[in-house]
């Protein structure tokens, strides 16, 4: 019953953070959203600042499971570009839990500019989302050199968060947003390729 409740938290504090911003999380709004005291959200939660790391680890473990797990490892039919490709455009779904989730990453980013703390919290959600995008690309051209393969995950995910933050904003519709995203993994396939014939 504990972890549900908690989870219960980290869902309501998710939707919050998603409408109001992160300087607009109360806990005593969370605890409205869950239905329960605020007394209940401290017990479970020590202080605001742990609700919010918290949340960010639930945000990020809610995308891994709405995109299918780590990219590149998609279903058996799929070869590793294909299950590249199908775990970006799953962060392009209009289902409110995908909007929701994004908008509140989004959210946390900005208040990071000014928020050390979160800065670092961020970072390491981050530098693991890198790393499996780096893997991912890997899967895709085995010889390609690492930097290069590095290089091109930070460009996928800075591309897939300025699309998703647009379509989140109206500014694109959904199957330009994916259009895009396609590709633009069209381009770091094709930038590993001559990477790796040079290499070679």
């Amino acid at each position: 019953m504990g972890a549900d409740r908690r989870t219960d938290i980290l869902r309501a504090a998710a939707r919050v953070i998603a409408r109001r911003g992160v300087r607009g999380l109360r806990v005593s709004e969370v605890a409205a959203e869950a239905g329960i005291s605020t007394a209940l959200v401290y017990y479970h939660f020590k202080d605001r600042a742990g609700i919010l790391h918290r949340t960010l680890e639930f945000i990020s473990d809610r995308a891994e499971r709405y995109t299918g797990g780590h990219p590149g490892q998609g279903s058996r039919e799929d070869n590793p570009r294909q299950a590249l490709e199908r775990s970006l455009l799953l962060e392009f779904q209009d289902r409110p839990e995908v909007r929701e989730n994004s908008t509140a990453w989004g959210e946390l980013q900005a208040t990071a500019v000014f928020d050390p703390e979160l800065r670092e919290a961020l970072a390491g959600a981050r530098l693991i989302w890198l790393r499996r995008l780096t893997d991912a690309l890997g899967r895709i051209h085995p010889a390609s050199p690492a930097s290069a393969r590095t290089l091109g995950a930070e460009r996928l995910t800075a591309t897939l968060e300025g699309l998703s933050t647009r379509w989140l904003s109206g500014l694109l519709r959904l199957e330009h947003a994916r259009e895009l995203m396609r590709e633009a993994i069209a381009v770091e396939v094709a930038q590993l390729e001559r990477r790796t014939a040079v290499a070679l």
